[in-house]
Formats: C-alpha cells, structure tokens, sequence
C-alpha cells in the first residue's frame, strides 16, 4: 500500500483525469444520516477518536472539517483558531504540520480523551478506507486560502479514493473553494453549504456543477426542500438534533441528515 501520509503535489493547473465516479441525483450512494465532525458532542470533533465513536453507534459515513497548516498540509479542524479544540494559541492556518501534531485535540472534551492528536487527513482516509466508511468531506479554508485550500484537498481526496467504487462528498460554505475542486477533480461530487437561502442559490449550484444542496436545518421546508429536488438536485441538512425534527425532514423529502446526536438518531 502506498504511504497515505504523503503530502500531495503541486495543484495541476488543468483537471486531473481519473476513472469517473457517477453520484448524481439518479446515483445516490450515501446513507441517510451522517454523523456530524465524528460523534457530534460525545467526543472531541474531528478526530480518529470521534470516528470510532461515531462507528461504534452503527454510523457508516462521517462528516468533518478539513483546513491547511500553514506549510499546506490538510487537517482536520473546524475553527480558524486553535484555543477551542486544542492546547495551542494561534491561527492554525498560521501553524506548520509539526506544530500542529504537539497539540492536544482531546482535553478539552474531558480527561478521558487528553492526549487525542489533530488527525492529519490522509490518516483519516486510511482508516475510513481500511473500514469501509463514507465520507462528507468539508473544505474549511483558513481566510484567504479558499482556492489553494479547495484544490489540495479535492486532488488528496481523489487520489485517496481512488478506484474505490463510492467517492467523498465534497462540500463547502466556500463557492471559491469548490471551484477550485471542481477545476481539478471535476468527477468528485459536490455540494454547496447554505446557512441562509441566498436569491441565486440555483444559479451558484449549477455553476459550481453540484450534485447537492446542504443547508441549515432551521431554515429548511417542505417547498424549498422540493423545489431544490425538483431542480434535480439531492438536499441534505445540518445539525437536527430532535428525533421528531428529523423525522418531519424526512416526510418533507430530505435525503440526508449530518447530526450530532449520533446516539440517538442511527442509520
């Protein structure tokens, strides 16, 4: 097996050609929840930790957070900065790989996780690969290196995957960053991360060739739910928590919930 903990190349300046992966709106291969940043709450987000969690209670696909160091290698991490979900101070973005891999991404959540490493994010493909787990992979550039960010991490994803039968989900609140994914690996699938319902929500995923709208639960209804399915496009939400709210999601037509109460709402 080759070492997945290698940093990609140079960004390829024309798309990358790979044996084509068909997920569209016909072609939906992903399960109906997915567990938000690796186990929700029960664990500290986006590490190995939280996946095994969010395993351990049944979930086969996972969503997190990826960002570059500051000498671009991708990671998971949501925040900008390190204090809420480590030990460090800082911009992670401004951080290199081996700063990063001091850190502690575990006490924070309770003196059973301290000492859980930032997980570099080829280790993280390695094991989903190794246990047959899909993946929401969500670009979360540091400001300012939406493009860089966008194509680093969808080239890494692409040759990760690569001949498996079920690609990554890419997504982002980025159109910058998904542009630059859909540039260089233009088969890897896509979906665009609404916290608010913008006028030209259509026209950004038709440009952006998405196969997928994700939006904020809070904002989600039964209309704009079939109006985005009858444009052909497959929608998912983020966060419900609430049984009962899933399952209203659910009669109105969402294909997907990415939740942090992975304990309470299985696949």
């Amino acid at each position: 097996m080759s070492d997945l903990r290698k940093v990609p190349g140079p960004v390829p300046a024309t798309p990358v050609t790979l044996p084509g992966w068909q997920v569209d709106f016909v072609h939906w291969p992903y399960p109906s929840v997915i567990a938000h940043r690796g186990a929700g709450r029960l664990a500290p987000e986006n590490t190995l930790a939280a996946l095994r969690l969010g395993a351990a209670y049944g979930h086969t696909m996972f969503e997190f957070d990826v960002k570059l160091t500051g000498d671009g290698k991708p990671i998971l991490m949501h925040d900008a900065s390190l204090e809420r979900t480590t030990n460090g101070r800082g911009l992670a973005g401004a951080a290199t790989l081996s700063e990063i891999a001091q850190l502690d991404a575990g006490a924070w959540c309770g003196p059973a996780w301290a000492g859980e490493p930032v997980p570099i994010y080829a280790n993280v493909v390695a094991w989903l690969l190794a246990n047959r787990m899909l993946a929401n992979v969500e670009i979360k550039p540091s400001p300012g290196r939406e493009s860089e960010t966008g194509a680093v991490v969808a080239m890494a994803s692409a040759m990760a995957w690569h001949g498996c039968e079920i690609p990554p989900l890419l997504s982002s609140f980025s159109p910058e960053a998904l542009a630059a994914a859909q540039r260089v690996t233009p088969a890897l699938p896509r979906a665009l991360l609404l916290h608010r319902w913008p006028s030209d929500w259509l026209a950004q995923l038709r440009r952006l060739e998405c196969v997928a709208i994700d939006v904020n639960h809070e904002i989600l209804d039964r209309e704009r739910i079939q109006q985005a399915r009858g444009e052909g496009f497959r929608v998912l939400t983020y966060t419900p928590n609430d049984p009962a709210r899933v399952e209203q999601l659910r009669e109105w037509g969402v294909d997907c919930v990415i939740t942090d109460a992975v304990d309470l709402i299985k696949p």
